[in-house]
């Protein structure tokens, strides 16, 4: 006996081929996610297609995924490319219950798309890449056929001892299982071998030793500060920004560096032959222009590289060469003057941070660091290319979507003790922070509570003009609400400004202020 009306039935029908065609559409999308995890010539399409979107975003989506996100807004694009890809998927699925066509039409344009997407993939190998996009869209064509197929069948079924009706769709169900399980399986094992195998070839290689070292830090050069940011903040924890929706994971054996342009002498070094140069250490602050004033997007560490300049002289920098341009393994361009490179800041090409070899999020194998600007205009991760070009004649990747050509870092500091809207004990109350001047260095930081005068807080011996400092003051605090601001003065007696402005289009100013309360 029919116990659902029509439309109910419907309904259902429509909701199960939802399903199946969001299994389909995820274990398409892990097949290709394992096939890259097997074979360094094909890219990941779910990196491919995110960072398609990442360069075609206009600006202020890109700004409001990292205001939203911050240094988690890699993954978060990740997932969301993997759960738009799903729902389209189930789309397909309920529209290819009355259209047939939909869905060879539908995983036809996914293929087309990630096609598209990794052209400009680094590790794009065309019959390679083309081949396992096509043969992935088809084994999803094949399965939402398949599980539909299992869908059609009918409701019930007589037992042979004819005691009662008893559903058969459980092999419809058995289907959908399945094959979320072999998307999940097959997209978790690609991206895990994909990390591993990079991971494994890193961790083999061992930093030398650096043949002009710096002072380890000393007493005096940190406050022992519950709260406060360390004076080298760790690598797991410093901060990442960029654009890489997946992280690069270059071949080390089939990496190059080459020196090119403007050069008398195009030149390629392996990362053996970095290693064997003359290595320099550089406490180094860095700061994303996106960061705002507070914010955590700005780090020290005590960095491992070749001095560009070596690099530039070997190669020969032709006359009128005004821009050094870096391009990243995944294409990402930044640009800063040539003169920057022989001025006395002494830029690194990167390979160690903090004592071992750059971890794969902040650039393995080599990356530039360039002390005093921001990171758009000069931090080239996974550097491949370093390129000699006029300052006209090119604009790095973030120029054209609106921010300034020139980037040098403004004086800024941060309060980190206490939190806002943290309440404290009343009493003696202890303020810490940072500062950072990269090239100028921090010659005064001053404290403002609620609406008294600027106070001197005391400041930790620097470990080098082109680092961040910590400062810390001490009041006595009566009970209740209270407002905290902090401003810098750098070397060259400029004092941070308290005008307000936001990052875009070439950094953020204003003082940071906090409210907190005492009890």
């Amino acid at each position: 006996m029919e116990t659902t009306t029509t439309p109910q039935r419907q309904h259902e029908q429509r909701r199960r081929a939802g399903f199946a065609g969001a299994a389909a559409a995820g274990l398409a999308l892990g097949l290709t996610e394992l096939v890259a995890g097997l074979t360094t010539s094909v890219p990941s399409a779910i990196a491919s297609v995110g960072t398609y979107v990442v360069d075609y975003s206009p600006p202020f989506v890109k700004r409001f995924a990292i205001d939203v996100f911050g240094t988690a807004d890699k993954g978060a694009l990740a997932i969301g490319t993997v759960i738009v890809a799903v729902l389209i998927g189930g789309l397909v699925g309920r529209l290819t219950l009355e259209r047939r066509w939909a869905a060879p039409a539908a995983f036809g344009v996914f293929a087309l798309v990630g096609i598209i997407a990794t052209f400009d993939q680094p590790s794009y190998e065309p019959i390679a890449t083309v081949l396992t996009i096509v043969v992935a869209a088809g084994v999803g064509w094949y399965t939402l056929d398949r599980l539909l197929a299992a869908l059609d069948e009918p409701a019930t079924e007589m037992p042979t001892d004819g005691v009662a009706p008893m559903p058969t769709r459980r092999h419809f169900v058995a289907g959908v299982v399945g094959v979320t399980g072999a998307a999940l399986g097959t997209g978790l094992a690609g991206r895990s071998m994909i990390i591993s195998r990079s991971e494994e070839v890193r961790s083999s290689i061992a930093l030398p030793s650096a043949t002009v070292p710096v002072d380890p830090p000393a007493s005096g050069t940190s406050f022992d500060v519950d709260g406060l940011e360390s004076l080298l903040v760790p690598n797991d924890d410093f901060y990442r920004i960029d654009t890489a929706l997946v992280v690069p994971r270059p071949d080390t054996a089939g990496w190059r560096l080459k020196i090119k342009g403007m050069v008398e002498t195009e030149l390629e070094y392996t990362l053996s032959d970095l290693l064997a140069m003359p290595l320099h250490e550089r406490y180094v602050t860095i700061a994303c222009v996106s960061n705002k004033v507070g914010g955590d997007l700005v780090g020290n560490a005590r960095w491992t590289g070749v001095l560009l300049s070596d690099l530039l002289e070997r190669a020969g920098v032709k006359e009128g060469a005004t821009q050094i341009v870096g391009r990243s393994v995944d294409d990402w361009t930044a640009g800063f003057p040539t003169e920057l490179a022989f001025d006395g800041r002494e830029p690194l090409v990167a390979i160690g941070m903090n004592g071992e070899m750059l971890p794969p999020r902040h650039g393995y194998p080599a990356r530039l660091i360039v002390p005093g600007l921001y990171g758009y205009v000069s931090a080239t991760k996974w550097l491949q290319e370093i390129e000699l070009t006029t300052w006209e004649d090119f604009d790095g990747y973030w120029i054209p979507r609106g921010w300034s050509k020139e980037g040098p870092i403004k004086t800024q500091s941060r309060i980190d003790v206490p939190q806002a809207n943290q309440t404290v004990p009343a009493g003696q109350v202890v303020m810490a922070g940072v500062a950072w001047a990269p090239l100028k260095g921090i010659d005064r930081v001053e404290v403002r509570i609620d609406d008294g005068e600027w106070q001197d807080a005391e400041l930790t011996t620097p470990l080098a003009d082109t680092a961040w400092v910590q400062w810390k003051h001490a009041a006595e605090l009566a009970a209740g609400n209270h407002q905290l601001s902090v401003r810098a003065t750098d070397g060259t007696g400029q004092t941070q400004t308290s005008a307000v402005a936001e990052p875009a289009p070439n950094g953020a100013t204003g003082h940071h202020t906090i409210r907190f309360r005492t009890s």
